[in-house]
């Protein structure tokens, strides 16, 4: 996710860093690169002159900190001023409703119908609310049944629209049925065009009068570049919208944009899709943001993530086993399959502070999907024993399990060596963690 002007802000700001002090010469020298940076990820100009103005203004006019250096404080101002053109804060859903309903719109293509349940997932995971799902968009049946599937597979209820049908006949019955099945926030997936056009508007407003939608989000993508701006502006002037949903944020070419789409418009984004898989969506933080672009890391979503599918008795256990070097190959696949649910190893890595560019030269290291499939049918291949105490492995045994993960024995000894390798390096880390006690505090 902004992967290209990640590098070039981050390599400019270390020039900074390695300043003395900040003087007007090497700040006029890292603002001209950051301006090519933010201009070349198509950032609106005006966004990009008004926010150089102002780190110009607070750099040469701020007293450096004793606790800090010269170049620290600086990354701090392009760090604030950043926060700033991206809104400075979260804004929360308008949830208030009997039901809530909220109406998802934009282009076509953008992102709406995958959006639209991704959204009914979060409500349900984060306000332990009943979510509904609506499919209006009655010109393209391939949108409804995606809507079907995907409601099918998150295992929340859908409004079964039916073709032919006129798109407010659809809201009105939807929110009778909403009622009945007491839903309590209603998340209707509109039609969209390659364009906006006047016959779409007109609709969208019908379907407004109809519903009284307590949220109108926008899905608008990222990819866009420029151009997302003005599809923002000209949904906005006729619906009069109450956020943005910014999806296909895990590309990079011209996603700068999305920077300045907050700034331009004064809609506040809500939200992002960073992946195509429904979990893949996250609460808009602007501060989280700017400090994952500034490769500052974002400890706060990975622990937030990590909630959401780690149970704590089950991590301090396995955490009092890395420290005693008694974890199994058992805890090593319950951990794979944890990782996968986090998003892998990779994601979980570039949210760590400074962790972005120490990863280019890892890139031969991270273990690929391929990669992790091939241990867990290693693994699966084992029985209950061998999985808890894997010194048991002989030449048998390994046979055994190559013949039922369909590998060779070689990849089982390879997969031993790297297995006892990592149990000591975990454990080294840990007991480093604790002071060298070798126990914990607890």
């Amino acid at each position: 996710m902004f992967e290209n002007l990640s590098d070039k802000l981050v390599g400019t700001l270390k020039k900074v860093r390695g300043q003395g002090r900040i003087t007007e010469k090497n700040i006029e020298e890292a603002l001209r690169e950051i301006r090519l940076s933010l201009l070349e990820a198509d950032v609106n100009f005006k966004v990009v002159k008004d926010f150089l103005d102002r780190v110009k203004i607070k750099a040469l006019g701020t007293d450096v900190l004793n606790s800090i250096s010269a170049g620290q404080q600086f990354t701090k101002i392009v760090h604030d001023e950043l926060v700033g053109v991206l809104g400075s804060t979260a804004v929360e859903l308008n949830l208030r409703g009997d039901p809530s309903v909220v109406m998802v719109v934009g282009l076509q293509g953008s992102g709406k119908t995958t959006s639209s349940a991704k959204l009914a997932l979060h409500v349900r995971k984060k306000f332990s609310k009943k979510p509904g799902l609506v499919p209006v968009d009655v010109y393209r049946p391939a949108a409804i049944e995606q809507l079907k599937t995907l409601a099918k597979q998150l295992q929340i209820p859908v409004f079964d629209t039916q073709e032919g049908m006129r798109p407010t006949d659809i809201v009105a019955a939807a929110m009778s049925w909403a009622r009945k099945e007491m839903i309590e926030v209603l998340i209707l997936d509109t039609a969209g065009r390659l364009q906006i056009d006047e016959t779409l508007m007109n609709e969208l407003g019908d379907i407004k009068e109809t519903t009284k939608p307590h949220e109108i989000l926008l899905v608008a993508d990222a990819m866009l570049g420029q151009e997302s701006v003005n599809v923002a502006n000209g949904f906005h002037q006729k619906l009069n919208l109450t956020g943005l949903v910014l999806s296909k944020t895990d590309g990079d070419a011209r996603g700068g944009a999305a920077l300045s789409i907050r700034s331009t418009t004064g809609i506040p984004i809500k939200f992002f899709g960073t992946g195509e898989k429904t979990s893949e969506f996250e609460v808009f933080h602007p501060e989280r943001l700017a400090s994952r672009i500034l490769d500052m890391g974002d400890v706060l979503t990975l622990v937030e993530k990590a909630q959401e599918v780690v149970d704590e008795k089950t991590a301090m256990a396995q955490a009092k086993k890395i420290a005693k070097n008694k974890f199994s190959m058992e805890d090593f696949l319950g951990q794979l399959q944890m990782m996968k649910k986090l998003g892998g190893i990779g994601s979980l890595l570039k949210m760590l502070p400074g962790a972005g560019q120490m990863m280019k030269g890892l890139d031969d290291m991270t273990l690929p999907d391929k990669e992790i499939k091939k241990i867990e049918s290693i693994i699966y291949s084992m029985t209950r024993e061998e999985r808890q105490n894997h010194k048991i492995l002989n030449g048998s045994r390994r046979k055994r399990i190559a013949n039922g993960s369909g590998t060779q024995v070689s990849d089982i000894n390879k997969f031993v060596t790297q297995f006892e390798q990592a149990q000591k390096m975990m454990s080294g880390l840990m007991k480093m963690g604790m002071g060298g006690k070798g126990r914990f505090p607890f």
